[in-house]
């Protein structure tokens, strides 16, 4: 299969490229720059240039390819709406190459949005949100499996952990704690976070381009619901540093983590696993931290 990707270069996509390339599928990837492209060719891989504002150029390498992943996201955190918005006019872009053709397109979103929702127990796959950031995009996503598209969204972790992980939240917390010399918690700590390792993650991205039904939503879950005061304390134990919980009122502490750390975001992965027969295999989130290497050991 000639799988475009988007994102090719990031830390999940990078895995992704892989994935696909050992399954044996062919792959070009979206490149913003020379760095990109010259890592793509490398691999193996084949460079389209353009970015996520060249909605022609999305559509042309969609519509040339037999299957997308979208993965890219412009991670602009003083600009969030506006990043949100790009991301899901290139949802639309991608999607409208590949009406009627009955091709996967495979797109990304996060669990954590579905801690906003009012329920008791584990977030499902079934559950859908009526709108909201990056909720709008998954929603066109699965709309499009009634035009002929083999459309389904990957929800991921807010934890996804590994060592090629360079930038992630796990990345930002330590250095929250580094910088503010404790490592802190909201309250008790009770409130759950979901992780997944990189290389599940990937597996399952295949997984999903491969085979996943039309219109599906998927969770990129491996660990459903870690304590916050767990991940916390792995951080404060190999920074040498106190763990501390930190009044909600003050969860600016957190920078632009603040209004996501006292989210209790417990989230399933049964039905994910059952449909695309997809079990992870690699670290869970706290064994990954305590191996050391985001601290540089």
């Amino acid at each position: 299969m000639q799988v475009f990707v988007t994102g090719a270069t990031g830390h999940i996509g990078a895995a992704v490229v892989d994935e696909l390339l050992q399954a044996g599928h062919q792959v070009t990837g979206l490149a913003r720059s020379d760095a990109s492209a010259t890592a793509l060719t490398a691999k193996g891989a084949e460079a389209h240039r353009g970015d996520l504002d060249d909605l022609e150029g999305l559509r042309a390498a969609a519509a040339a390819s037999d299957g997308v992943i979208h993965l890219a996201f412009r991670h602009d955190w003083d600009d969030f709406a506006g990043a949100v918005d790009t991301d899901l006019r290139a949802v639309k872009a991608l999607g409208e190459a590949l009406v009627g053709s009955d091709r996967p397109f495979v797109t990304t979103g996060g669990t954590l949005m579905l801690a906003f929702a009012e329920r008791d127990g584990y977030a499902t796959e079934q559950e859908a949100l009526p709108a909201g950031p990056r909720i709008d995009a998954e929603n066109a996503t699965i709309a499009l499996a009634e035009r002929g598209v083999r459309s389904s969204v990957v929800r991921l972790s807010p934890l996804v952990h590994s060592t090629l992980d360079h930038h992630g939240f796990a990345h930002t917390l330590i250095g929250i704690a580094r910088d503010t010399g404790v490592s802190g918690h909201i309250g008790d700590g009770s409130n759950r976070w979901p992780g997944v390792h990189t290389l599940d993650a990937a597996h399952l991205y295949r997984l999903a381009l491969e085979k996943a039904p039309a219109g599906t939503r998927l969770h990129g879950v491996a660990d459903e619901g870690v304590p916050f005061r767990d991940i916390a304390g792995v951080i404060g134990r190999h920074l040498n540093l106190p763990v501390v919980s930190i009044p909600p009122e003050e969860a600016a502490h957190f920078g632009f983590l603040a209004g996501f750390v006292a989210l209790d975001n417990p989230t399933s992965n049964a039905l994910t696993q059952k449909v695309l027969d997809w079990h992870p295999e690699q670290p869970g989130l706290i064994d990954d931290l305590d191996e050391g290497h985001y601290f540089g050991e």
